[in-house]
């Protein structure tokens, strides 16, 4: 079992007259949750919704796929929300109204793994407590990932941000990060250079490229690869797709991530971007399931 920790909220999605909204369940964790369980793999979330429209929408969409939702504590309890437009490109553009107030994680199970990021990693008060979540999984161990899904809307001061960024990695065994989060981060940095720099904690670091792919980073092995063409229809949850197919690859090998070579980090990059360009081709964080994968589906081990 995985457990994903982290926000679950509804996505207000703008349509063609940026004054008409649609209503889809979203939150990177809840989304990378939702992608784990339609790939096959057992996925838990805990996550703060409340009891209302949008929490029974959110919870409704995630147990309809067979997530096993788990509320946490928390100081309020409305769900929530997201403001999502696209450009011409597909690229979102979001704005937020949330709390992610989590008082305490100690009753939720980890399993075999954790992974968290994004908000949950980011607001206080809940990010003190899940990276205490973080630490205490490693101690029993589980193995962590980590998604650090930057919004500099809600990031606060750049400084304490990269610090608090740096921290989370060092506790993590797997991270996927984005080029455009790397950017933000160290601007004008290689985005491969600062994967090495952090693989020295990990045993595994992605940097996802958008179109452009991948590029993976784990001890002495190393390898890019490029994402497959798509007509993309928006990027919405396309990160959380990748780390969803990375995560589902990785599943049997969780407790022997030192022994990944060349050609296991392709076939994992190849499966991954997969996962991501078929979220992509349609709306919304709609990631897809072995059907919609017969192509490369063999390639996982």
């Amino acid at each position: 079992m995985i457990t994903v920790v982290g926000e679950a909220l509804a996505d207000l999605i703008a349509g063609p007259d940026g004054r008409t909204f649609v209503a889809h369940p979203g939150g990177s964790p809840a989304n990378v949750a939702l992608g784990l369980a339609r790939l096959g793999a057992p996925a838990r979330l805990g996550t703060r919704v409340g009891d209302d429209l949008f929490g029974r929408m959110v919870r409704d969409h995630l147990a309809a796929d067979g997530v096993e939702v788990v509320a946490l504590p928390a100081l309020t309890g409305q769900t929530s929300v997201a403001f999502a437009a696209t450009d011409a490109e597909g690229v979102a553009a979001y704005d937020f109204r949330l709390d992610w107030d989590v008082t305490d994680l100690t009753a939720l199970p980890v399993g075999t793994h954790l992974h968290t990021g994004s908000l949950a990693t980011l607001l206080e008060p809940g990010a003190a407590v899940v990276e205490d979540a973080m630490r205490r999984a490693r101690a029993a161990g589980a193995t962590v990932s980590l998604d650090p899904n930057m919004r500099p809307s809600l990031a606060g001061e750049h400084d304490a941000a990269v610090s608090r960024v740096e921290r989370q990695v060092a506790m993590a065994d797997i991270v996927k990060v984005s080029e455009e989060d790397l950017e933000w981060l160290y601007p004008g940095a290689d985005p491969v250079e600062v994967a090495r720099r952090w693989a020295d904690g990990p045993a595994l670091v992605v940097v996802t490229l958008g179109a452009k792919g991948a590029h993976a980073v784990s001890g002495g092995a190393e390898t890019a690869r490029p994402g497959p063409e798509v007509a993309v229809v928006d990027t919405v949850g396309a990160g959380d797709a990748f780390m969803a197919g990375l995560l589902r690859w990785l599943s049997g090998r969780l407790g022997a991530m030192s022994a990944l070579d060349e050609a296991a980090l392709a076939a994992a990059l190849d499966f991954a971007n997969t996962v991501a360009a078929r979220t992509c081709a349609r709306p919304g964080a709609d990631p897809p399931r072995p059907a919609d994968l017969a192509d490369v589906w063999g390639l996982l081990p």
